[in-house]
């Protein structure tokens, strides 16, 4: 989807609003596509001082298995966007990220909303911020309570564990 912003580049102090939802279903990440309902992306594109920044949100519920305990989930991803729109980039060999050139007078806002989303992401996917993850001796998952098994002692602490045995 083009966003027109013909009104807004020659009118510093000008801004247009947007709003739109883009599907992502073909996103992959790692062996999942955890994308599989509409991404909606809205917020206002404003002139500032002949510098067009593009600011909002994009949401989107994700339903995955998490990476550290396997258990399937669902989680709401709210994620900000901070870009700026340039009529051509100057050098391209040093191109931002949050960067992005017009296609004319309008802005691809499913280009935008697929990068804000991609680069916003963590490099896991989680079932919460604090999962503690299974137990690499019994495989038990760790955020429903802890196992039975003993911790191993270091090796290098054995003569040490020798003397309190005596």
């Amino acid at each position: 989807m083009l966003l027109g912003l013909s009104k807004i580049i020659d009118c510093p102090g000008a801004s247009i609003p947007f709003s739109t939802s883009v599907d992502l279903s073909d996103l992959q990440y790692g062996e999942s596509f955890p994308v599989s309902e509409q991404v909606l992306a809205s917020g206002t594109v404003r002139n500032t001082a002949g510098v067009l920044m593009m600011t909002g949100q994009v949401k989107t519920t994700l339903h995955g298995v998490c990476d550290r305990c396997a258990r399937d989930f669902e989680k709401d991803v709210d994620l900000p966007i901070n870009v700026v729109l340039v009529t051509e980039l100057s050098n391209e060999e040093n191109e931002d990220e949050w960067v992005f050139p017009l296609v004319g007078d309008n802005a691809d806002l499913e280009d935008i909303v697929r990068t804000v989303f991609v680069l916003n992401m963590d490099s896991k996917l989680l079932c919460k911020e604090d999962c503690k993850g299974l137990c690499c001796r019994c495989g038990k998952n760790l955020n429903d309570g802890p196992c039975n098994c003993q911790k191993e002692c270091d090796p290098r602490f054995a003569a040490l564990k020798q003397l309190l045995e005596k």
